[in-house]
């Protein structure tokens, strides 16, 4: 099967200047770190895409846009499933003197727990004090699928990849280590930022050689890899379509590598206040989004 050929190189989605209405295009400048652009209050022009982004025939317009407010580059209705893979870079596992995983440690998010750039992580009540319950970052690269797979083959698998783009999988810590299932710990409301574009599978054609970045407060705190995957794309996506229907919108987080807060000494952890930036190359860039306890943020758009 071919991969898929879309007429976008990188993807926004975003509420325009001259409509009031949310809108999908390519960004003119095709170098511009889209997330710090937006964050910086720069001026961004984006040519209108005409159609879903899950088309491959959505057309590439000349209509130029002006962003007044970045969005998710998918919405919460746009994605099928949030499958997530934990403990999937070999230096995380060893920072956390965990054995390495024979299979992908799969949990799901739910997608209220899905937010935009620039949208603020929601520490909850139930996780507060947030030293007792060490709210943590993990800068993940994410895949979209394009097409429906099921038992796909390793060297067929990234056929179905429509496009890659960040995610921040923050994660409680307290909860986690309370029970073996995960996904409660990482899904809480408005707890996992998305962004800030999607960028074609073209323009990655090898998803295991991109650098990804967080940096917590003006410092790096990771700063790793793809090629440390225990698992990489082609072997998450043939492991997770099998007997599986992966519908097109399913996002997958594909883990996280070493400088996570929670093990080192003293822990770092997210609070009140904190600005936390998850980057990431090959054309996606810098996820942007500050962190607040509940009831002093903002309701999520998304």
């Amino acid at each position: 099967m071919a991969p898929i050929k879309t007429q976008w190189t990188r993807l926004i989605r975003f509420v325009a200047v001259e409509t009031g209405m949310v809108h999908i295009g390519q960004p003119v400048n095709g170098n511009l770190d889209i997330g710090l652009a937006f964050h910086f209050k720069e001026t961004i022009k984006a040519y209108e895409i005409l159609g879903s982004y899950l088309d491959p025939a959505a057309q590439l317009s000349n209509n130029i846009l002006t962003v007044k407010e970045l969005l998710a580059p998918l919405s919460r209705e746009e994605m099928k499933t949030v499958r997530c893979l934990g403990l999937n870079y070999s230096d995380h596992a060893a920072e956390a003197g965990l054995a390495k995983p024979a299979a992908p440690i799969l949990f799901y998010k739910p997608l209220a727990s899905m937010i935009g750039p620039s949208v603020p992580v929601v520490i909850p009540l139930a996780a507060q004090p947030p030293a007792l319950h060490l709210p943590d970052y993990e800068v993940e690269l994410t895949i979209v699928i394009g097409k429906a797979a099921k038992d796909v083959k390793e060297e067929d698998a990234l056929d179905y990849v429509l496009a890659y783009t960040a995610a921040n999988d923050v994660s409680f810590r307290k909860h986690q280590m309370t029970t073996s299932q995960w996904g409660f710990s990482k899904g809480f409301d408005q707890t996992t930022p998305i962004g800030p574009c999607l960028v074609s599978n073209n323009a990655i054609p090898d998803p295991q050689i991109v650098p990804l970045k967080c940096i917590l407060n003006g410092e790096v705190v990771q700063d790793g890899l793809t090629d440390t995957q225990l698992f990489n794309v082609r072997q998450t996506i043939a492991f997770l379509s099998q007997g599986t229907t992966l519908e097109p919108g399913s996002v997958i987080l594909t883990g996280t590598p070493k400088g996570v807060g929670f093990v080192r000494k003293p822990p770092i952890y997210l609070k009140d206040g904190d600005d936390v930036r998850v980057w990431i190359g090959g054309g996606v860039g810098t996820l942007i989004n500050s962190v607040v306890e509940e009831g002093r943020g903002l309701r999520a758009k998304l």
